[in-house]
């Protein structure tokens, strides 16, 4: 893990001289542009790893296991599904979150539910979907996006 880390910041940081070398102008501008995105990632990102560790910590690992550890079995599943689909979690939030769960005892297909279904489906969004394509076609997509991310779930569980 260590060198792939040392692999990624050298090509970064020579793709980046050779950028500047290039125009320098256009590479300030990049990374300024990318700082600032950076600013406003990593405040959110920091809080919503320091509220699922302090949840984590809090709910015993044992009740993880209960309900999304391999004895949960389909009920598991629908909870993780259900869960993931009215949690509005940015994208990279989800990987920690998920490494976190694993590492109390969650499965595989389980997690993969989880953050399957907060990708692809929307509760919360549900009324300003609807409101721009219609009650039908958001039901519509958000029920077939429901199916498929179990779908998912159990294949990732399956492979694993």
């Amino acid at each position: 893990m260590l060198n792939s880390a040392i692999i990624f910041v050298a090509v970064s940081l020579g793709l980046t001289a050779f950028s500047f070398i290039l125009d320098r102008k256009k590479t300030a501008l990049g990374l300024r542009k990318g700082l600032k995105m950076f600013r406003n990632i990593v405040v959110p990102f920091l809080n919503i790893l320091i509220l699922v560790s302090l949840l984590l910590y809090f709910i015993p690992s044992e009740i993880i296991v209960n309900y999304l550890g391999p004895s949960s079995g389909l009920m598991g599943l629908l909870f993780a599904a259900v869960i993931g689909s009215i949690t509005l979690i940015p994208g990279f939030i989800s990987y920690p979150l998920s490494a976190m769960l694993i590492s109390q005892g969650a499965t595989y297909t389980v997690v993969a539910t989880f953050m399957t279904t907060m990708m692809m489906v929307g509760v919360v969004t549900f009324p300003l979907e609807a409101k721009y394509f219609g009650r039908k076609v958001a039901f519509i997509r958000n029920s077939l996006n429901f199916i498929v991310a179990i779908i998912i779930g159990l294949a990732v569980g399956w492979l694993m």
